[in-house]
């Protein structure tokens, strides 16, 4: 039987793509491995959202077929470049986008039979329907899990090409993403993480307005689960009903991922987002739930920013003071309308400008962790090494993206536990403490 490799690029929503078509090789009884030496075939989940992404996937590909590896590519890549890529790489066995990766162990059936032929399934306009009847192959490690709540993005930001790749917003039942909780938990699972394009928006498609706050009311009814996060929300869909569960279900943690990327009304109405007023959705948040950590992404050296927008987007984080923050350098995409956008910001610039941002937010995160020092905050073990260092995570951290607490206890822990940590010092992203 083919041995299939696996390599996954990109965010957890193509994470989870990833574990969906090892369902399916799964299912056809295909057998699967991390370890590419021992593959007869490998499947390349790639990323298309960013340059960088995009080199990385690319960079990939070509060590893989450097080694003489047969290939199936997979995701964004294929369908952002759809014939360009078969025709720069004509060594690739195969290519399939978001909406066909249901084809994925045909595709292997195919190998196995030795056909010659490059196949090419990449749907010209996608439209993505969660697969419910395949069961996801786990390939991360840890005491969390991803949930993918929709598939695609109804919004048409300028700089995005998200919507292109993977179609309109679909939303998943409450019903089911529930019993997909529930089985995680029971297999030991202690975090779930919702995410989508944008999990705010969850419901709107089907009901006319957003239901999240239904959803994480259901999922707090799991026993067996200690935390729920909420990544990807869209501003202008932070609704009264969301705060309100989110400060009332106490699995849900108190934390809040808004990517925000600007905060100039002329630099958010170029981007095609809603203008609003950020500063008072923060402060009603904050009211309401006040030992929330908010994380927001921003965006520097989108076309046209002005040294104005800059230093007001400056003035925003120093007033605001985000407890989790990234900063990203705007990335040029074809086929988003920011592309042909002017005045085009040189990449020096951009990268000031993310310096400047990141240099300001590494001070205030500094002094926020240092402000919860002496204090009791849960946490969840994360690993042990066989050197006995104990990693975990606060309530405020996110896997991969935010900081983590660096444990000393003398007592027995283990990965998945859930148990209240003082804090004894802290630096600019992490955090040490005692159990």
């Amino acid at each position: 039987m083919t041995v299939v490799g696996i390599i996954s690029h990109g965010c957890p929503k193509n994470l989870v793509d990833t574990e969906l078509m090892l369902g399916y090789l799964a299912q056809a009884g295909y057998e699967t491995t991390l370890d590419i030496e021992k593959a007869d075939i490998v499947l390349v989940n790639t990323c298309a959202f960013i340059e960088d992404a995009q080199r990385e996937s690319i960079a990939t590909l070509v060590e893989l077929i450097d080694k003489g590896k047969a290939i199936i590519v997979a995701g964004c890549l294929p369908q952002k470049y759809k014939g360009e890529l078969k025709d720069e790489l004509p060594e690739i066995f195969a290519f399939i986008g978001p909406a066909d990766i249901a084809k994925v162990a045909d595709i292997v059936k195919d190998f196995e039979e030795k056909q010659i032929k490059t196949i090419y399934n990449v749907t010209e306009t996608p439209s993505i329907l969660y697969p419910e009847n395949i069961e996801r192959q786990h390939i991360t490690v840890g005491s969390s899990a991803y949930i993918k709540i929709a598939e695609g993005c109804n919004y048409k930001c300028a700089y995005c090409i998200i919507p292109t790749l993977r179609g309109r917003y679909h939303s998943r039942s409450i019903d089911n993403i529930y019993k997909e909780a529930k089985e995680l938990a029971k297999d030991g699972i202690s975090e779930i993480i919702l995410i989508a394009q944008d999990t705010s928006y969850y419901g709107y498609d089907k009901f006319g307005a957003p239901i999240l706050s239904s959803l994480l009311e259901k999922l707090n009814t799991i026993e067996e689960l200690d935390w729920i996060r909420v990544m990807y929300t869209y501003p202008s869909m932070i609704n009264d009903e969301l705060i309100e569960a989110i400060k009332n279900c106490d699995k849900v943690v108190k934390y809040l991922d808004i990517p925000l990327q600007h905060s100039h009304p002329d630099m958010i109405k170029r981007m095609n987002r809603p203008v609003m007023d950020y500063k008072e959705l923060l402060l009603k948040i904050r009211k309401e739930i006040p030992n929330i950590a908010i994380r927001t992404s921003l965006i520097v050296g989108f076309p046209g920013e002005t040294e104005e927008e800059f230093e007001h987007l400056v003035d925003f984080v120093k007033e605001v003071k985000f407890d989790r923050l990234g900063v990203f350098e705007f990335s040029r995409e074809k086929g988003t309308a920011a592309y042909d956008m002017k005045p085009q910001i040189p990449s020096k610039t951009k990268k000031q400008r993310k310096k400047i941002i990141m240099e300001i937010q590494s001070k205030i995160s500094k002094e926020i962790n240092e402000s919860f020092i002496g204090k009791k905050i849960p946490v969840l073990i994360e690993s042990i090494s066989s050197d006995g260092e104990i990693i975990a995570r606060s309530y405020r951290d996110a896997p991969d993206i935010d900081g983590v607490v660096y444990i000393q206890t003398d007592e027995v822990v283990s990965p998945g536990d859930v148990l209240n940590a003082t804090v004894t010092g802290a630096d600019e992203y992490d955090l040490f403490a005692r159990i």
